[in-house]
């Protein structure tokens, strides 16, 4: 094994091995979501963001 791709101690190592993680997280796909999950998150994106300028605006007028 690579000394890049070994575990820095026991408790990586078996979180590892029980969860089916790779050893190098690189080639991890986080990115590959169900769709419904993917919409909640844009949609919670979206929500914060107008809510935050929102409340900036309606600070400024008062």
């Amino acid at each position: 094994m690579k000394e890049e791709n070994k575990p820095f101690n026991d408790v990586i190592d078996h979180f590892n091995k029980i969860e089916g993680n790779g050893t190098n997280p690189a080639n991890s796909k986080f990115s590959r979501l169900p769709k419904p999950l993917k919409y909640i998150g844009y949609f919670m994106i979206v929500f914060f963001s107008v809510s935050f300028i929102l409340i900036i605006i309606l600070s400024l007028l008062n």
